[in-house]
């Protein structure tokens, strides 16, 4: 690289005809490990405020399964307690059936995702591909719960 020098022998100063990147680089460098550090902070932050939706009741039949979890993470199939081992095998006898119950799916507020998340892995491997969530209407409705299909 050429730098300009203090030496006066020569004839008049020239222009320097390389162009020195080293700041260019330093500062790209900074600003892509600010951008690595603040992208996933910036993911997790997003707060939602969702809205209220009023959904046609669902018609329970027969081949409806009420599946429900408590705030303390039980599980009760159609309003009966289940442990978790017993859980994989009753969704394994549901997918069977033919034609496949719908499963509604209603968990407590204070549930974990986590649980919810289990529930809905464990319905998938079973096989069931019909699941709805069953949601209370706002309260200015006095209508029955409504479940929302999640999946086809």
């Amino acid at each position: 690289m050429s730098f300009g020098g203090f030496e006066r022998s020569h004839a008049p100063s020239q222009p320097m005809a390389d162009i020195n990147v080293t700041p260019l680089v330093d500062v790209m460098l900074v600003l892509l490990v600010i951008f690595i550090i603040t992208a996933p902070l910036l993911a997790s932050a997003i707060k939602l405020d969702l809205p209220e939706v009023k959904a046609a009741p669902a018609a329970a039949t027969s081949e409806t399964i009420n599946f429900a979890i408590d705030a303390d993470g039980r599980y009760y199939w159609n309003e009966q307690l289940i442990e978790d081992g017993a859980l994989a095998e009753r969704l394994t006898q549901a997918a069977q059936a033919r034609p496949q119950p719908e499963l509604h799916l209603r968990a407590d507020k204070a549930t974990r995702y986590e649980r919810l998340a289990q529930v809905m892995s464990a319905a998938q491997e079973a096989g069931l591909t019909r699941i709805g969530f069953v949601t209370e209407p706002p309260a200015n409705n006095t209508a029955a719960p409504s479940a929302t299909p999640a999946a086809r």
